[in-house]
């Protein structure tokens, strides 16, 4: 579990096979397949027991929906992030440390894997994971990410297709941006980050967003009516 830190320690990672070698997660699922509403509300075959969509202008309104998701999450909750390169999704999830009250920074997980953000107030720990470098669920599993899952909420960017099994239920947030950004948007993670691990994703997040958020099982089947007074827009 040498890539799982907890919040200010940093590992790097193998590097990820290139495209043109045909390996690496995002050779596998591309950049925009699955940053979509539609693949959202069929996640693994299955229907959502509850869907939200909403518009969030920029940065900072990305922020506090992750602040407002935070306070429907409790332990053992897992959370898959879905979407392009730069879409939003480490800002989203600063906005879930934030309302959790875990130690910061919340940066991108993508060369460390995963990292631990100890909550400052007695309550669950913030698990954020990067699988953009794994390629299957035997890599994920070499993460131990069920081991924190009881006691902590786990955030997976890029996890879509790879981590569902971790839980009974997951939440799962689809960000879009507009078609015109996300063909000019290309690199890997890092470039996107001005080449460090803090701040915003990239240099155009604070554009209009498309977000999906989509529950399955029965833990999101009780919690619907919460999630849909908690983030007003159009339900499913």
């Amino acid at each position: 579990m040498s890539e799982r830190l907890s919040a200010g320690q940093s590992a790097t990672a193998e590097p990820a096979p290139s495209a043109a070698s045909g390996g690496g997660a995002d050779s596998a699922r591309g950049d925009d397949g699955a940053g979509s509403a539609d693949g959202a509300e069929m996640a693994g075959g299955a229907r959502p027991a509850v869907s939200v969509r909403l518009s969030v202008p920029g940065a900072a309104q990305m922020r506090q929906l992750g602040a407002r998701l935070a306070g429907l999450l409790r332990p053992a909750d897992l959370v898959v992030l879905a979407g392009s390169l730069g879409a939003g999704k480490t800002t989203l999830v600063q906005g879930i440390g934030e309302g959790l009250g875990v130690r910061g920074p919340v940066t991108s997980p993508t060369f460390v894997i995963a990292r631990v953000h100890p909550s400052l107030r007695g309550g669950p720990d913030l698990v954020h994971a990067d699988a953009y470098r794994l390629g299957s669920r035997l890599e994920v599993d070499d993460l131990d990410l069920d081991a924190d899952l009881d006691h902590s909420v786990t955030v997976v960017e890029w996890g879509e297709g790879l981590v569902e099994g971790l839980a009974s239920g997951h939440l799962r947030i689809t960000i879009d941006r507009p078609a015109t950004e996300s063909a000019a948007m290309t690199g890997p993670p890092a470039a996107l980050a001005g080449g460090t691990e803090g701040g915003t994703e990239d240099g155009t997040e604070d554009q209009p967003r498309s977000v999906t958020v989509a529950g399955y099982g029965a833990r999101w089947e009780s919690a619907a009516g919460g999630l849909r007074l908690a983030l007003p827009g159009s339900a499913g």
